[in-house]
C-alpha cells in the first residue's frame, strides 16, 4: 500500500500525534490534501491509498477479498505505528469499513476516531440512499455491476462529481480518474463494490460491520462526527440520531454537501480537528 506520510522520520512519532486518514472508493489519499494542510503543523499525518487505488498496487481479481483487504491494513499499521504508540484515525466510506474492523481489534492502540460517510451493516440497498438512476446504472446483477463499473466507467465519470458540491477542476478530476484509466484497472472498483456490507449481498462484510458498530456504539474512545446536508449515506436526520447514540461523540454539521465533504468544506473540517484535538490534550500525546 502507498501512502503520503508528512513526518517520515524515526522521531516523528513521539513528538506529535498521529492521524491516520482512510479514504473510500473511487478515490485516494489525495481526497485529504487540503484537509492535511490544515493540521499538519501540529501533527504527525498519514493517508495511505487502499489497495488497488491511488498509487497502490492493483493485484489480480483474487486479492480484494474481505481477509485479503485486513491483512493488507494490519501490515499498514504494524509498518507505521511505533511501539505502544497510538493512532487517530479519520475514516471515510470503505477506508472506515476496514479501519473500524481494525481498531475493534485493536482499540488499545487508538487514542480517538474521526469519522464521516462512513459504511455501516446496511439492512438493504436502499439504506444506503444511492441515487436511483446511479442504482439503474449499477442494475441488479453481478454481470450488470461489472459492466456499469468496468466498462462504463460509472464510479469515476458519473459518481465522484455527483458527489461534490462544487466543479472539480480538471487537474483534480484528472488526478482521480489517472489509477482507473483503463477497464483493468477498475476490477479493483467492482471488487470493492461487491465488499458493500448490505445484508444478503456481501454476507462477510456485513458481519463484520454489524460486529464493528457494536463495538463503535460501547467503545468511550472519543470521537469526532461530521455530517453534512443532505449528505448521501447519513442525511441529517440519521446524523441526528448517530450523534444521539455514540458516546463520548462530538457532532459537527458542515453545512451544504453530500458524500464527499472533503472536497468542499476541508478548511472547517481541519479547524473542526485542530480544535477537537486540543480539547482531547492530544498535540502533547
Amino acid at each position: 500500500m502507498a501512502y503520503v506520510d508528512t513526518e517520515p522520520s524515526a522521531e516523528a512519532d513521539c513528538k506529535k500525534p498521529l492521524l491516520v486518514f482512510m479514504h473510500g472508493m473511487p478515490m485516494s489519499s489525495y481526497i485529504w490534501r487540503n484537509i492535511i494542510r490544515e493540521v499538519q503543523q501540529r501533527t504527525r499525518c498519514v493517508a495511505p491509498d487502499l489497495i488497488g487505488m491511488g498509487a497502490s498496487q492493483k493485484l489480480s481479481i483474487d486479492g480484494y477479498g474481505w481477509d485479503n483487504n485486513v491483512g493488507y491494513l494490519e501490515s499498514f499499521f504494524d509498518q507505521i505505528l511505533g511501539v505502544d504508540q497510538k493512532v487517530i484515525l479519520v475514516l471515510h466510506d470503505f477506508g472506515s469499513l476496514f479501519a473500524f474492523n481494525w481498531a475493534h481489534r485493536h482499540s488499545h492502540r487508538v487514542a480517538g476516531l474521526i469519522f464521516m460517510e462512513y459504511l455501516y451493516n446496511f439492512p438493504d440497498w436502499y439504506a444506503t440512499n444511492t441515487d436511483a438512476d446511479f442504482m439503474t446504472k449499477l442494475g441488479h446483477s453481478t454481470e450488470s455491476m461489472r459492466k456499469a463499473i468496468v466498462d462504463d466507467n460509472i464510479f469515476i465519470e458519473d459518481f465522484i462529481q455527483a458527489q461534490i458540491v462544487r466543479n472539480l477542476t480538471k487537474e483534480e478530476m484528472d488526478h482521480y480518474r489517472a489509477p482507473f484509466l483503463t477497464a483493468e484497472d477498475r476490477i479493483s472498483l467492482f471488487e470493492f463494490a461487491m465488499l458493500m456490507p448490505v445484508k444478503d449481498f456481501s454476507p462477510v462484510s456485513y458481519k463484520a460491520a454489524e460486529q464493528d458498530q457494536a463495538w463503535l456504539a460501547e467503545t468511550d474512545l472519543p470521537k469526532l462526527y461530521f455530517w453534512a446536508d443532505p449528505g448521501k449515506i447519513e442525511p441529517p436526520e440519521l446524523a441526528k440520531d448517530i450523534s444521539s447514540r455514540l458516546k463520548n461523540i462530538t457532532s459537527v454539521g458542515v453545512g451544504h454537501a453530500k458524500h464527499f465533504l472533503q472536497e468542499d468544506h476541508p478548511q472547517l473540517i481541519g479547524e473542526e480537528i485542530k480544535k477537537w484535538l486540543n480539547n482531547q490534550g492530544s498535540w502533547t500525546q
